[in-house]
């Protein structure tokens, strides 16, 4: 199966969306959900109930791996931060005792060498959070054939920065100090990114 890494920090239009197959393609519609987030995992749960796939959860690593030696999953939604591990690990043990197993990674943020390394473990997609029902589906029922057309409006990468930045900054209360910290970067320089505008 051919990896396909798709960053979802990028505007969408219809016209992005890949092949797709459909959830009746498969014999096997297992899913596994594993996220520490109970009510986000709980909104996925149903939806992709909904959607027609049989839906297991788990909301530890330890949980997950349990999980997975009795039953791999054919489908399954891994967060990559979990409150006792690393997220990586489940997609590491599940790609390693199912390789067909079609794996999407969820994250707070988009981080490129979090995608990769994602990728690299076995997932075929990564999607940054917050997500919903529709972006989950598409991810995991992209034809490993097709390609996603690229996006016609993208963000810039000063854009992504920025957002980053401002996102980090929000998080530490508007702290300066705090913020420029936690992005190992000198406080004067943070100061002039966030007086300016947002870039396009």
């Amino acid at each position: 199966m051919k990896n396909v890494l798709h960053i979802n920090l990028m505007t969408k239009s219809s016209e992005d969306t890949a092949l797709q197959l459909k959830i009746s393609d498969f014999e096997d519609k297992s899913l596994l959900i594993v996220d520490d987030d109970d009510p986000l995992r709980g909104r996925l749960s149903r939806a992709m109930e909904k959607k027609g796939f049989l839906v297991k959860e788990a909301k530890s690593k330890k949980d997950a791996l349990d999980l997975l030696k009795n039953s791999p999953p054919n489908f399954a939604v891994v967060d990559l931060r979990l409150e006792d591990g690393n997220g990586l690990e489940v997609v590491k043990e599940l790609f390693k005792v199912k390789k067909s197993s079609r794996i999407v990674m969820l994250t707070g943020y988009g981080n490129l060498p979090t995608a990769v390394a994602a990728v690299k473990a076995g997932a075929i997609d990564y999607i940054a959070k917050p997500v919903d029902a529709d972006d989950v589906e598409a991810a995991l029922l992209a034809s490993p054939e097709s390609k996603a057309n690229p996006p016609k409006d993208p963000m810039s990468a000063d854009r992504v920065k920025w957002e980053h930045i401002y996102r980090v900054f929000e998080l530490c209360n508007r702290n300066v100090s705090e913020t420029a910290r936690r992005l190992k970067m000198h406080r004067r320089t943070l100061q002039r990114i966030l007086s300016k505008r947002a870039p396009k």
